[in-house]
């Protein structure tokens, strides 16, 4: 027998069966609390000021939206160690403010013919997709390099590099540097 099909949105943690009691009232109404807090304050820089009616116009996208997308969310990503997280952040964070000095060394300094801009294979080690994409937004974030493409089966990225001598200490610095780290952060 064949369950009749709802047109409610099902929220996060919610089956489609409906078993809405079994789902909490903070996890009913803010299923994504980070996102929640990102779209107010977000919200709050947009408008550029501080008062009452912009915290009220906040708080309700905060929380409107984040319901409304739920569905389109997967299952949230397990994380081994966010204390590694948050040292990757801080490892990723000084890689950006040095890169930011090289490109514009490079730019400033250098001659366009001087330059050796080139794309590398970099093969994965990494199997699920919210570790993955960690390592292309990171790549990407870092300037200098820009992550291109995926290959079709999911193990490798193709990765432009600005200024590059040597690919083969290109890949070991991406594969040790980032990719072992979020190994580590993510099952």
């Amino acid at each position: 027998m064949t369950q009749p099909q709802s047109d409610t949105p099902v929220l996060a943690g919610q089956s489609e069966q409906g078993d809405e009691e079994s789902v909490g009232f903070f996890q009913r109404w803010i299923p994504h609390p980070l996102l929640t807090l990102t779209l107010i304050l977000l919200w709050l820089a947009l408008v550029n000021k501080f008062d009452a009616g912009s915290l009220v116009m906040g708080t309700i996208l905060g929380v409107v939206i984040p319901i409304y997308t739920s569905n389109f969310w997967p299952e949230r990503p397990m994380i081994r160690s966010p204390l590694k997280g948050i040292v990757f952040v801080m490892i990723v964070a000084w890689d950006i403010f040095i890169a930011n000095l090289l490109v514009a060394w490079i730019i400033l300094f250098r001659p366009v013919d001087k330059i050796r801009s080139r794309w590398i294979a970099v093969p994965l080690d990494l199997e699920t997709p919210e570790a993955i994409t960690a390592l292309a937004a990171t790549i990407t974030l870092t300037p200098g390099t820009v992550t291109s493409d995926l290959s079709a089966d999911g193990r490798t990225l193709l990765v432009h590099c600005l200024d590059l001598v040597d690919p083969d200490a290109e890949i070991a610095r991406i594969k040790n540097r980032y990719e072992k780290r979020i190994r580590a952060i993510f099952p």
